[in-house]
């Protein structure tokens, strides 16, 4: 029997090795070469050079055609890390106007992965933003003494207004989450964060292109790669044409110095917002440029909070102003009729006169209740309705009714603005009342003060808005919206959708006459307008845990065939007609008229130079 040579089985054995470890190698240069998109973006950056060309934002234009956001040129400075080579880095920071330990701040973040996800030292990378015309002449004539520096061209907004920053919002660096979420974005790309910026960024922002060019073995730009074949054109951002009207928009915020609240104005005919006010605001130009996180952080330490909203965030007891939406419900329902009197002496009678009411003449119908503001009619309207057990199996049956016709008119939830960070307010369901007594045989003297407007009810500004504009209608609403046209498409049509309230129209035309009558011989009587334009009007006094009572008016006007529904709210204002009646009268007459006549001058000053400012803010003022 034949010996088996060992030497046999050990040459199949280090064949195996020599065949696997070839193909490590070839699996590793496949990794390398095909799948590693480092090392294919290294052989790529030997001879190409991939500018990104960014597009112009759209510009942003008011409903008369003044222009209100555009763009100016402002400049990047790029770095290719891998194309560095030693240079004289006090130069370069003394050009840039930076001192070293900014410069090494701004390196490590642009190599920081978690900032930077996108970072490879093959490829041009932010180092710094928003050069200036003259920074950027300064680095261009140096720029052959830094070997891997390059200048982008980018654009930075602007604004011919101070004015409504709130609404227009800003753009800001493109954090990693939203890098994350949307592959469009790249480490250095600017979004926009707040406002109209960030509701129609998709609008405004364009498509970035993309321009290839060839390089030399030294790293040298000989031009575009096959004659830009393969080159991609920017595409500009849509312009935008808002429903505001900037004059009327600058007037209110003029009326609102030294105060603390909210004026909106609505078309009724279009749901297109004319007006937008919150104050404090802030002039847009301060979210710009290198100055943007100082300002920022000086805005965001302000008590007085000059970043929210308060037009769509802020949430008040609607106080008196919600009648008209009470009266309307009780018609629909039955509960009264035209006709139907209660007793009113000087309060509430049932619980002792409260909540309490001030003199008018007693009883009074629906329509005079409007006119007058009487508490107590309201207050025996919710507890029949309430308390109706022909109509309805129980209480909580009754008040979801009564719920489900304060949704339908645009209250306990966000109405659909274009524009971010909207609230809902609040109207109770029959379940919060079970949970808050702990059991569903409360009733309506239990909550009597939410017929009124008071109790739990809170409701934005843009929603009494919004009620002034259906009752403007005689029922029904469109969505309120603040850009009127998009450049090259349509509006989405949630805009343009008819909202029915569910309330019938001869319902409509009693609470319109209460509301008339209320500006020529009742609460609202600051506001006629007479023989000029006939305006519909509420006051409202909502009670205020933090200080004074706020100011309320809700209103439209023409009576007939309406052009603007107001809703003014005033902080710590006190009664309807002491401040939130002259500024809705102030800000019809700059509507209609163009400018407050002669003869009211002395109220637009007197309103300019009241300070209102409420002491819940100004007790956390900073020393100086």
């Amino acid at each position: 029997m034949s010996k088996r040579n060992p030497l046999s089985s050990r040459q199949y054995v280090i064949a195996t090795v020599v065949v696997i470890i070839g193909l490590v190698y070839v699996a590793q240069l496949f990794n390398l070469q095909i799948l590693n998109p480092q090392y294919r973006e290294y052989a790529d950056s030997n001879a190409f050079f991939r500018r990104t060309l960014y597009p112009a934002r759209g510009a942003i234009y008011d409903r008369n055609g003044e222009l209100l956001v555009y763009n100016r040129p402002t400049y990047d400075v790029m770095m290719v890390v891998r194309e560095m080579s030693r240079f004289d880095t006090l130069d370069f920071c003394e050009t840039l106007n930076i001192d070293l330990e900014r410069f090494h701040t701004l390196d490590a973040e642009m190599k920081d992965r978690r900032r930077n996800p996108g970072y490879s030292s093959y490829t041009p990378q932010l180092f710094m933003s928003q050069l200036n015309v003259e920074e950027y002449g300064l680095l261009q004539e140096k720029l052959y003494k830094f070997p891997g520096i390059y200048i982008q061209n980018r654009t930075e907004r602007q604004y011919n207004f101070p004015n409504m920053g709130l609404v227009l919002g800003y753009i800001a660096e493109v954090d990693r989450n939203k890098m994350a979420a949307d592959p469009y974005y790249a480490w250095g790309d600017y979004v926009g964060k707040s406002g109209i910026e960030l509701s129609h960024e998709e609008d405004l922002r364009g498509e970035k292109g993309v321009e290839v060019l060839l390089r030399d073995a030294h790293g040298r730009i000989q031009g575009r790669y096959e004659e830009g074949a393969h080159d991609k054109a920017p595409v500009s951002g849509r312009d935008l044409t808002l429903g505001i009207d900037i004059e009327l928009q600058a007037y209110g915020e003029h009326l609102f110095h030294n105060k603390v609240g909210s004026i909106v104005m609505i078309e009724p005919s279009t749901g297109e917002i004319l007006a937008m006010v919150s104050a404090p605001t802030y002039d847009p130009a301060l979210l710009t440029g290198k100055m943007f996180g100082s300002n920022y952080l000086e805005l965001e330490r302000n008590p007085y909070r000059p970043l929210i909203n308060r037009s769509i965030a802020g949430t008040y007891p609607p106080g008196s102003t919600f009648k008209p939406t009470q009266g309307l419900i009780f018609l629909q329902e039955g509960i009264i009729t035209p006709e139907t009197h209660y007793a009113c002496y000087g309060g509430y009678p049932p619980l002792g006169g409260r909540p309490r009411c001030h003199g008018h003449a007693s009883p009074t119908a629906v329509q005079y209740a409007i006119t007058t503001s009487c508490n107590s009619f309201f207050c025996y309207g919710l507890n029949h309705m309430l308390g109706n057990r022909t109509r309805y199996a129980s209480v909580t049956d009754a008040f979801d009714v009564w719920r489900d016709h304060m949704v339908n008119m645009g209250f306990g939830y966000p109405l659909g603005v274009d524009l971010p960070s909207e609230g809902r307010g609040f109207i109770p369901n029959s379940k919060f009342y079970t949970n808050v007594f702990g059991t569903d045989r409360w009733y309506a003297h239990n909550i009597i003060s939410i017929a009124i407007g008071q109790g739990e009810i809170l409701s934005t500004p843009l929603q009494i808005a919004n009620m002034g504009a259906m009752i403007a209608n005689r029922g029904h609403y469109y969505t309120p919206h603040v850009v009127k046209e998009r450049k090259g498409a349509a509006l989405d049509p949630i805009y343009t959708a008819k909202h029915e309230s569910g309330i019938n129209r001869e319902h409509f035309e009693l609470i319109v006459e209460g509301m008339a009558d209320a500006v020529t011989r009742g609460t609202a009587r600051g506001i006629n307008l007479e023989p000029h334009v006939t305006v519909c009007g509420k006051t409202g006094t909502s009670e205020n845990p933090h200080g004074d009572d706020h100011s309320l008016f809700l209103g439209f006007a023409p009576k007939d065939n309406p052009q603007v529904a107001i809703a003014v709210v005033v902080e710590n204002g006190r009664f309807g007609a002491t401040n939130a009646v002259p500024v809705a009268r102030l800000m019809l007459q700059k509507y209609f008229f163009g400018e407050v006549p002669e003869t009211d001058k002395w109220l637009e000053e007197m309103i300019v130079n009241r300070e209102i400012l409420p002491y819940f803010y100004t007790r956390n003022l900073p020393s100086n």
